[in-house]
């Protein structure tokens, strides 16, 4: 008994940061509506700043592309050091909300969603750039809290894990204190629940917004600087300590500081015996090839699904009809003839271009499936998938099994692609009464499941190995990329790329013209409405579900083609947020926003263009530009480049025929026509 005693005590440490970051997406979405999935990462740059500073008396601010670091103190102590972090992570906490969340408080889930993302994903390149010490698994310089043992219910744990949960509990009753008896705690609760009403009374909804987003930014940063001697600081494992928390926070209804505390030490503790005990050597029942950490991570995903599936509706209440304002979905015109153009020019590009130029655009096109199923569950249903990139390894390593079975390629590819549409509906079925924000945070679990034990077991994907695919042919055609120097990536590999992604192109535009695609835009625009005028809203989404997944599908399949060895770290979850990304930023409602965001894609052909002009400097810069060109986006520009070209063209237009009516309105003529004329230009 003493051992599980032993793993359940050795969970708190991390028990208790988990706690600390649902308290402070508690503290944020009480106060703006948002779910922060960027809470983690802000925490893990404050702390990476605040042990930059403690070893070297230096600033580092986080922004790349100028002067960002500056020596402030020669010899920082412990105190000053502190003082820093708390400082900079106010700052930080401030800017984020006031310059990004504030302008989003009344825009759909989507742009938050989305912001937040990019906010994430610009937070781990800033510190993947900016700290060189980033690829240890463990700083472990000067610990803040003392690590002495203590003898505890017969076994042995450290101090700081003890301490580490005294804090969040005094946390959670400081919160707790200052909402119920404090006026700033009666401010925030009456902002929270009507902004209208309090505004009439003078409280400034978005000054105590502020001021909550400081105090879980703070809150959040000092518990990532304290458990670092535990388990060590990684830009993207850290930041991923997002999912416990949020279901911390979801099974407190994202409103309770007890409850989500009490669940954060329940799920830290829990994963820690989950992972002890799995790998004991008398655990007969677990094999050796499922992944022990992918255990550990089944929790939080499945206290997730259950926490969203129980409070969840089939439909979505009144209150959530406001958020409708998402991007225009156009009607694609005349799809046939730009296939024929731009299947053209890139099958001109795979003859002219270069081995680098060609690997470029090949990259693009694969990328752009993925583009396209985010487009078609995300653009076109409103339905907000983090996991397309987990249904395109799904079918990447199904076609490399299914090859080395001998089937050919014409039949292994696309039943590969059903096996990821199998999974996709799966997965769509538990979000059926999710949407909007729950729908992601649960698609996200969900692709973290996938990867941590599907994708990462060895008979599946071969392990850290990973698999290679047999050399693909078609009709007795050798169409496989590989060749010996300038020749590599050959350009018939190409051409099968440029027929798949026009038959798909061709195949999302005829669904958007016929009757599914109008059922999926008013399930997108109004689920109550759409109900009611006779539309099956559950069998909408499967449906959407099942073409987005056989899209990423086909991605995967054509990833494991285009690659020597197909491994697990092609598709982890940062893939999938810098998809969603992309999608976005090139506009995510339209087929040409898919193709653009194929080209933006990294290693495509813009990153390749780029590096040939800078000199190879742009590609570490890749996430970092995508995350900040995503926030920019969400705030600025929602229907997305694509989008923003559509209306400047429209305008355009709507000026050209403005300016060739006649005008009747000069001295002498009768005043009937140049009334008309008036308020036609009106």
């Amino acid at each position: 008994m003493s051992l599980y005693t032993g793993y359940l005590l050795s969970g708190l440490g991390g028990g208790a940061v988990v706690a600390s970051i649902a308290l402070g997406l508690v503290l944020c979405y009480r106060t703006s509506g948002v779910v922060n999935f960027a809470m983690a990462a802000m925490g893990v740059y404050i702390a990476f700043a605040y042990f930059e500073f403690r070893e070297s008396g230096d600033v580092v601010l986080p922004i790349i592309g100028l002067p960002s670091r500056f020596h402030l103190i020669t010899w920082p102590s412990l105190f000053s050091s502190l003082v820093y972090a708390v400082v900079l992570a106010a700052l930080l906490g401030f800017v984020v909300y006031w310059v990004l969340f504030r302008p989003l408080r009344r825009a759909p889930a989507l742009a938050r969603v989305v912001a937040s993302l990019g906010l994430m994903l610009y937070l781990q390149e800033v510190v993947r750039i900016q700290f060189p010490i980033v690829g240890a698994a463990v700083m472990h310089r000067r610990s803040v809290l003392p690590e002495g043992p203590v003898h505890l219910l017969g076994t042995v744990v450290s101090q700081n894990r003890l301490l580490l949960v005294a804090i969040a509990i005094g946390a959670t009753a400081a919160l707790g204190a200052m909402f119920r008896f404090t006026r700033f705690g009666l401010m925030t609760r009456a902002s929270a629940g009507n902004e209208k009403g309090a505004l009439l009374v003078g409280i400034s909804a978005d000054r105590v917004a502020a001021v909550n987003w400081i105090i879980a930014s703070v809150l959040v940063g000092l518990s990532v600087i304290l458990i670092e001697p535990i388990s060590g600081l990684d830009p993207t494992t850290t930041s991923l300590l997002v999912m416990p928390a949020l279901a911390a926070a979801l099974l407190g209804g994202l409103s309770s500081f007890v409850i989500s505390t009490a669940s954060g030490l329940a799920i830290g503790m829990l994963e820690a015996l989950i992972l002890g005990y799995a790998v004991q050597p008398s655990t007969v029942w677990i094999p050796d090839w499922l992944p022990k950490t992918g255990l550990q991570q089944t929790v939080p995903v499945l206290l997730i699904l259950a926490a969203l599936i129980w409070r969840g509706n089939s439909l979505p209440d009144r209150a959530a009809l406001s958020e409708q304002r998402l991007p225009a979905s156009p009607t694609p015109r005349h799809p046939l003839p730009w296939f024929v153009l731009l299947g053209g020019a890139a099958g001109v590009g795979l003859l002219l271009f270069d081995a680098a130029h060609r690997q470029a655009l090949i990259v693009s096109m694969v990328f752009a499936f993925l583009a396209l199923s985010v487009v078609v569950i995300t653009g076109y249903v409103g339905q907000i998938s983090l996991a397309q990139l987990a249904f395109a390894g799904v079918a990447g390593f199904a076609v490399i099994g299914l090859g080395g079975r001998g089937l050919p390629f014409l039949i292994a590819a696309p039943i590969a692609a059903l096996v990821a549409t199998v999974v996709g509906i799966l997965v769509g079925s538990t979000a059926l009464r999710v949407r909007g924000m729950s729908l992601a945070i649960s698609t996200l679990a969900m692709a973290i499941a996938l990867e941590q034990l599907l994708l990462a077991s060895t008979p599946f994907s071969g392990g850290p190995a990973g698999k290679s695919a047999p050399r693909p042919s078609m009709f007795g055609l050798d169409v496989g990329i590989a060749a010996a120097g300038s020749n590599n990536f050959r350009p018939a590999f190409g051409f099968v790329i440029i027929g798949a992604l026009g038959l798909a192109c061709l195949a999302v535009a005829n669904l958007r013209r016929n009757r599914t695609g109008l059922r999926w835009l008013a399930v997108r625009a109004n689920e109550r409405a759409a109900a009611a005028a006779g539309i099956d809203v559950g069998r909408s989404k499967l449906g959407a579900f099942a073409v987005s997944s056989f899209l990423a599908g086909l991605c995967g399949v054509f990833m494991a083609y285009s690659t020597t060895t197909l491994s697990t770290t092609s598709f982890m979850v940062i893939g999938a947020l810098v998809a969603l990304a992309l999608t976005f930023l090139a506009g995510i409602s339209s087929i040409s926003g898919a193709l653009l965001a194929g080209v933006l894609a990294q290693a495509g052909l813009l990153t390749v263009v780029l590096n040939g002009q800078t000199g190879g400097n742009t590609g570490s810069y890749v996430f970092a530009a995508s995350g900040l060109m995503l926030m920019t986006a969400a705030v600025l520009a929602p229907a997305g480049i694509t989008g923003v070209v559509r209306q400047q063209y429209a305008n355009m237009i709507d000026r050209a025929g403005r300016s060739e009516r006649p005008q009747f309105a000069e001295s002498g003529t009768t005043n009937e026509p140049a009334t008309v004329a008036t308020v036609a230009d009106s």
